[in-house]
């Protein structure tokens, strides 16, 4: 008991160290870069607590699912949230790793899990395909104009 009296204290002495610096400026900035972390934090908890053997293998699905949207969180904030208009299946896939790493580690490798996992999988391929189709078309068009109007302008007429 004294274990986890201690434990908390020095979890609440961090809580009012925080404010403080948020208070006077110095968290302000590493906070909006470095705020996926309360994201992933709790999936790697779930990990912890599986290959801990403390909870069963349930607890991989929501693991894996925070840790999947950390990165994407991560990345977003490092590169700039319009990524975020390509990154959005990801939402999907992230529950496709919870469940495979479920299907994956539990004993008794349920068929279900990794069936919807599969699928899922599918899914966020097939729409992060149509995202960058949809958004990247103008490009690849763009580029086959361009590509056919000097072929035009360069080929040589057949002599007759």
């Amino acid at each position: 008991m004294e274990n986890y009296r201690n434990t908390l204290g020095f979890v609440i002495v961090l809580v009012g160290v925080a404010i403080l610096l948020s208070k006077f400026g110095v968290i302000g900035s590493l906070g909006s870069l470095f705020w996926p972390v309360f994201v992933l934090v709790p999936g790697l908890v779930f990990h912890a607590l599986y290959f801990g053997r403390v909870l069963p293998s349930g607890v991989l699905i929501p693991g894996g699912i925070l840790i999947t949207y950390s990165a994407m969180f991560f990345f977003c904030n490092l590169f700039g949230w319009d990524w975020m208009k390509y990154l959005w299946p990801g939402f999907i896939f992230g529950v496709a790793v919870g469940l495979y790493e479920f299907y994956l580690f539990d004993r008794h490798n349920p068929k279900g899990a990794f069936v919807a996992s599969l699928i899922l999988t599918v899914i966020s391929g097939v729409l992060f395909g149509f995202t960058l189709l949809f958004t990247a078309s103008v490009y690849f068009i763009a580029l086959a104009l361009i590509a056919v109007g000097l072929f035009m302008i360069y080929r040589r007429p057949k002599a007759w």
